[in-house]
């Protein structure tokens, strides 16, 4: 990206944030602002498509430390007055250079920009307008690497813990991208060489792949296990049962469930979580009693029974001699 454009352009504005916002209160407030613009969430929506990319732009900046140091500098110098455009085809619009970069996968969307910490455009290069580098003003300077092309995907939950191959329509050509099996909501990889060509011989820049992932309606993430609720009768619940359990992508398992299980008791299903190459995690089963909304009269009445006989025992005895203390 050029520097006229990052003087124009206020990302901290963009993304609402302050200038020492954290890197966790940038990334939160970018992944609620993703979810409310992505065009999957608004199909036909020309505004909240530009808004997307707008926000994606200001995130991929701000994300990475590197370039939100040179954003910082490259604006404090804008406002002192000083204004530089970056030289050759640096002005030139990203979509205009890289419009339709990505191709194929089922649930990807793919948005780009120019930046990157290899070879983003730097005080070095601004100065070698004026006839010099930043060392020394007219010593030679050797070939620069191209700059970095940042670049984002949209994955099912499903697809991320499987992992997937992506094709990029890059600079260079065509290339085939690897997503890791149990590749984490927000994880960036790298494809080296891949960016854009150096401009005098140097190495390529490369493309910095940041992966978002779809929430399941089921399952949840926790490491390299899964998590999900589960659904028991207070019979099963007291007297104990045999229960069926889903597993991502596979057939049902059974899990036993003790007697006297109380409502949230997490279960443990071995092997059933994500495979990466980290290790293979569990399933794990939050058990949650489900009281019935309507009862037969011949359940009413065994459950009047059962409540004359059941333990005397006040089940709120410990939180009030807690909430006392």
């Amino acid at each position: 990206m050029a520097s006229q454009d990052w003087l124009e352009k206020d990302f901290y504005q963009i993304l609402g944030v302050a200038k020492d916002a954290s890197d966790a209160d940038i990334k939160k407030t970018y992944r609620k602002l993703a979810r409310k613009y992505h065009p999957d969430s608004n199909p036909g929506d020309a505004a909240a498509e530009a808004k997307f990319k707008e926000i994606s732009e200001a995130y991929a900046v701000l994300s990475d430390k590197e370039q939100r140091a040179e954003y910082d500098q490259i604006r404090a110098m804008g406002a002192g007055g000083a204004r530089f455009t970056a030289g050759g085809g640096g002005g030139q619009g990203f979509e205009d250079i890289f419009g339709g970069m990505f191709g194929g996968g089922r649930g990807g969307q793919y948005h780009f920009q120019q930046g990157g910490s290899a070879g983003g455009q730097n005080f070095e290069d601004i100065f070698s307008m004026f006839g010099g580098g930043g060392a020394g003003y007219g010593a030679p300077r050797g070939p620069q690497p191209g700059r970095d092309i940042q670049a984002s995907t949209t994955l099912d939950f499903e697809t991320a813990v499987n992992g997937k191959t992506v094709t990029l329509q890059a600079p260079s050509g065509q290339v085939k991208v690897k997503i890791p099996a149990g590749v984490a909501d927000g994880q960036k990889i790298k494809v080296r060489g891949k960016g854009e060509p150096s401009p005098n011989g140097g190495p390529a820049g490369d493309i910095i792949l940041t992966v978002s992932v779809r929430k399941h309606p089921v399952f949840e993430r926790e490491g390299q296990n899964l998590r999900l609720k589960l659904p028991v009768t207070f019979s099963e619940a007291a007297l104990g049962a045999t229960v069926e359990v889903p597993t991502l992508g596979g057939p049902t398992v059974k899990l036993k469930v003790q007697p006297g299980t109380p409502s949230g008791r997490v279960l443990r299903v071995k092997g059933r979580g994500v495979k990466s190459s980290k290790g293979t995690g569990d399933l794990l089963a939050e058990v949650q009693v489900v009281v019935p909304s309507h009862l037969s009269d011949e359940a009413r009445e065994a459950l009047e029974a059962f409540r004359a006989v059941e333990p005397q025992e006040n089940p709120r005895a410990d939180l009030l001699s807690r909430a006392k203390s």
